[in-house]
């Protein structure tokens, strides 16, 4: 009987743990909702064919599939590697350029990404929105 037990909270401990780094990793979305890429917790970008697109380091560093370094992000201010902003977030989800014009919005609640005219350009649910803002309107990671 003990091992029974043992037996099935080891198959459940693993089906856990490929279910905690698959629920890690969030998928991007286009505005028709095909997955485009991914995210997963470390900050690694994978573009839609699961092929590294370059990652955000844990101190802000935003970098390209090189490892080279394209941007920094420091409290939902994004700037370039010169060091000039180039955009920020406000706290209601609006994306602003460097300027302060609006670029579009992503909503906090359902993830949704809109452009200035509020059209659907894509999803990013359970991502954080400096890497949203980053992905869709920075682009960053585009080839």
């Amino acid at each position: 009987m003990k091992r029974i037990r043992l037996y099935v909270m080891v198959v459940v401990l693993a089906l856990v743990g490929m279910m905690a780094t698959q629920a890690s990793a969030q998928v991007l979305r286009d505005a028709d909702f095909n997955s485009i890429g991914r995210i997963n917790g470390n900050g690694v970008v994978r573009d839609g064919t699961g092929r590294s697109a370059g990652s955000f380091d844990a101190d802000g560093t935003v970098l390209d599939v090189k490892g080279t370094a394209v941007g920094v992000i420091k409290d939902l201010e994004i700037f370039n590697t010169e060091g000039t902003r180039i955009g920020y977030i406000s706290t209601d989800g609006t994306v602003h350029d460097g300027e302060s014009k609006v670029l579009g919005y992503i909503s906090i609640n359902d993830g949704k990404v809109t452009d200035a005219e509020k059209k659907t350009i894509g999803f990013a649910r359970g991502v954080r929105v400096d890497w949203i803002a980053c992905y869709y309107f920075f682009h960053f990671f585009d080839k």
